[in-house]
């Protein structure tokens, strides 16, 4: 059975404990060593303390670079600066977690370039990729559930609303992340303006041909722990039985993304790496609602995904994970 040797910068964090749960279940990964300076020497098992029995790895502050992959957990502007620091060789592969090669303009360092890692909208591309820049939790629930419209030309104005669990905050403790704060309260923030409508725009710009999709974006933090639940709203004259085709059609090949005739709710997709939509219509208003785990397809189960697609294995590969419903 192939084995991908793993090396991962940035194992303290939520993503880089989240990427150690997927991975140590894993058929096809090997974990090479966990990178991290604040807790070098440190049982893995310390800081995910969840993990305790599962593995015996501890933190190191050395890179081994006999790996085939390289995870960046790093914080948004740390990537950058950690390659710039660190002479990686050119054949490993890395996955970047952060935001800082999302974009077509700054989707390279030295002689890396990155391709964007939705596969949903990419797969090609991912495949024959040397480094992917994973997507934002909010850039995937909103691109989701708009691909298939902008794949036909479909999109104008965009009004999106989502609300996002408090680990979409990172670790670092702060004012609106703190329990008191957070339990039993809401909060809009970075209205208009939040740092994922950038890849958004460009993503569907580039499907779509032509830049005519403007998305107005009013992200909110939720009292809870994780998940994404996001809800666009566009006018068209579509019927419900079109739009269902050409959702059904668009996602036919990619086993994680589903249309439901249903109601939807986080609970059926924490703890995976599904992405689950659901539509309505009143006029010619319609609402697209979509979830997904930001810890999962929002970020870690996104990068398992796009390891299994550059080194091919089948793409649910150590992804199977269950819904944690009640």
């Amino acid at each position: 059975m192939q084995k991908v040797n793993i090396g991962i910068v940035g194992g303290a964090g939520y993503t880089g404990g989240e990427l150690l749960r997927v991975v140590l279940r894993h058929p096809n990964a090997h974990i090479s060593f966990v990178h991290s300076t604040s807790s070098a020497e440190e049982l893995v098992s310390k800081v995910h303390t969840d993990l305790v029995g599962d593995t015996d790895l501890k933190f190191v502050a050395a890179l081994d670079q006999n790996i085939d992959v390289l995870f960046l957990c790093v914080g948004h502007g740390d990537a950058k600066k950690f390659l710039a620091a660190h002479d990686i060789k050119s054949s490993i592969k890395i996955i970047d977690l952060s935001q800082d090669f999302r974009l077509a303009e700054g989707a390279s360092i030295g002689t890396r370039q990155f391709v964007y890692g939705l596969p949903e909208l990419n797969k090609a591309a991912i495949t024959s990729a040397q480094n992917i820049a994973n997507p934002g939790c909010f850039a995937t629930a909103i691109q989701l559930g708009l691909l298939p419209l902008a794949s036909k030309g479909l999109l104008k104005e965009v009004y999106t609303t989502g609300i996002t669990g408090a680990t979409g905050a990172g670790q670092a403790l702060s004012v609106t992340s703190h329990f008191s704060w957070r339990a039993n309260n809401i909060q809009a923030y970075k209205t208009l303006q939040h740092q994922h409508l950038n890849e958004i725009e460009e993503s569907l710009a580039t499907l779509q041909g032509n830049k005519n999709a403007e998305v107005h974006f009013v992200p909110w933090r939720g009292d809870f722990t994780r998940g994404i639940f996001v809800t666009s709203v566009i006018s068209s004259d579509l019927s419900m039985e079109a739009i269902y085709e050409l959702y059904n059609a668009y996602y036919e090949s990619h086993p994680f993304t589903h249309v439901s005739k249903n109601n939807i709710d986080l609970k059926q997709v924490v703890n995976t790496n599904k992405c689950l939509i659901h539509i309505e219509k009143q006029g010619n208003k319609i609402a697209i609602h979509s979830v997904i785990d930001n810890l999962l397809k929002g970020a870690v189960g996104q990068a398992v995904q796009n390891m299994n697609l550059i080194f091919g294995l089948e793409e649910g590969t150590g992804l199977q994970l269950k819904a944690n419903y009640f």
